[in-house]
């Protein structure tokens, strides 16, 4: 088994110092990167990057992840390429192709995404590679673009994917991949679906670094890591595809009614309606024996980064303290 790496995604909406700090306790107990979210409503991914950057020292940063359609590929090399120069070349980038509805919200079309992904991250390699480039796309047209400066070190791009041809796409373009799953189930179909892009672009598939981006809530206790875990686990469940949900023997009414609660805005009654299935399913949660555990069971599936995701647990810090214990017997 390939020594495994471990990742601590942070939302920004807090102000950024204090996301920094959050940052340098992961670093402090032993993680590898820190994945920060890009949406419009919290701070800003990369202001709140650059904090971190000068606040650490080893860890790796990026978003985790940023999308094409809001921010140009042009303008995306550049931020991701300035915060490696700023952070002694640290700097990932994770780039997928979105929320269709919170795209839509603010009037953007979500369009041709396989396109619009295999598209972007060409532009973003080859402008972090040095090239001028000149593309002509069916979503993307540049003319002559080169950054100014070099980056020292390649810049690792992850392609964020959830479908098989995202999945496929990833293997094909990508220095990783980023999946939001927390279930060695979900892993049985998407490392075939990576390793058969790979193959038939002629890349060797162990060079992928297979990221679970997991629901993650961990305490001594295991009913606070559960409690923790439940409203996280609502809104997963909610926005998952009925396919998603077979898959994970989740009934489709019961996943309905969690629509609706979550419609009307009556969270508590869609967080009661969550039950074991659907957090074994969607989480890991519980102690620090138990995610052991279960990140055990998704490198067996191939899975090489587990990335600790929101809500973490009752208790931020504590959570941290107690995912460096975990990690450490990994290592």
């Amino acid at each position: 088994m390939v020594k495994p790496k471990f990742g601590i995604e942070f939302v920004p909406q807090k102000h950024p110092e204090k996301i920094a700090k959050s940052v340098a306790m992961a670093e402090e107990v032993g993680l590898d990167y820190a994945w920060i979210t890009d949406h419009y409503n919290n701070r800003n991914v990369y202001i709140t990057l650059t904090v971190i950057a000068y606040k650490t020292s080893k860890i790796k940063i990026g978003p985790g992840v940023t999308n094409p359609y809001v921010i140009n590929p042009c303008w995306t090399a550049s931020a991701v390429a300035t915060l490696n120069e700023i952070s002694g070349g640290r700097a990932v980038l994770g780039i997928g192709a979105g929320d269709k509805a919170t795209l839509e919200g603010i009037g953007v079309s979500w369009e041709k995404p396989l396109t619009t992904m295999r598209e972007a991250v060409t532009i973003i390699r080859k402008l972090l590679d040095g090239e001028k480039v000149s593309f002509e796309g069916k979503v993307f047209k540049v003319k002559s673009a080169k950054l100014s400066y070099k980056t020292e070190t390649r810049i690792p791009i992850y392609i964020g994917a959830q479908g098989p041809k995202m999945l496929a796409l990833a293997g094909e373009l990508g220095d990783g991949v980023l999946i939001n799953a927390s279930s060695p189930k979900d892993f049985e179909l998407a490392v075939p679906a990576i390793k058969e892009g790979a193959e038939k672009a002629g890349r060797d598939p162990s060079q992928i670094d297979i990221t679970a981006y997991t629901c993650f809530s961990i305490d001594e206790d295991r009913n606070k890591a559960r409690e923790a875990a439940v409203p996280v686990v609502a809104f997963i469940v909610a926005g998952s595809p009925d396919t998603v949900l077979e898959r994970h023997g989740i009934s489709i009414e019961a996943a309905n009614k969690i629509r609706e609660c979550i419609g009307k805005g009556d969270f508590p009654g869609a967080f009661k309606l969550v039950n074991e299935d659907m957090l074994e399913a969607f989480s890991i949660y519980g102690t620090p024996e138990d995610c052991t555990g279960k990140i055990e069971e998704l490198l067996k599936k191939g899975v090489t980064q587990i990335v600790f995701g929101s809500p973490l647990g009752a208790d931020k810090k504590k959570a941290i303290q107690l995912i460096g214990e975990v990690v450490k017997r990994f290592k």
